[in-house]
């Protein structure tokens, strides 16, 4: 059952990705999705995702020039890859802004 639900985070995730990945994100959906997924891992123990949705939306807010927003995730994401030594990651995630 776990798996499903595994499975379930990583597709909320990718749905966020789609949303935020348009000429014309869609923010409230994007945001939607990711929150579910972060939600969903967190619960799960899936870090990483965890990881992958802050720098997600790291990239929508900045992206859509809300950027104290983008900041606070871009730095949640560079903590965490840090912290998991997931140095390619931590890699795109300071190239965005977050701290390196």
């Amino acid at each position: 059952m776990d798996d499903e639900r595994g499975n379930e985070a990583w597709a909320l995730h990718l749905m966020g990705d789609i949303a935020s990945h348009d000429a014309r994100p869609d923010v409230a959906m994007a945001t939607a999705h990711y929150d579910a997924a972060m939600i969903l891992a967190s619960e799960l123990g899936m870090r990483p995702l965890v990881a992958h949705c802050h720098l997600g939306l790291g990239r929508l807010y900045r992206s859509t020039g809300k950027l104290e927003q983008a900041k606070e995730h871009l730095i949640t994401a560079t903590a965490m890859y840090s912290e998991m030594g997931m140095g390619f990651w931590l890699e795109q995630a300071a190239a965005m802004g977050g701290p390196g």
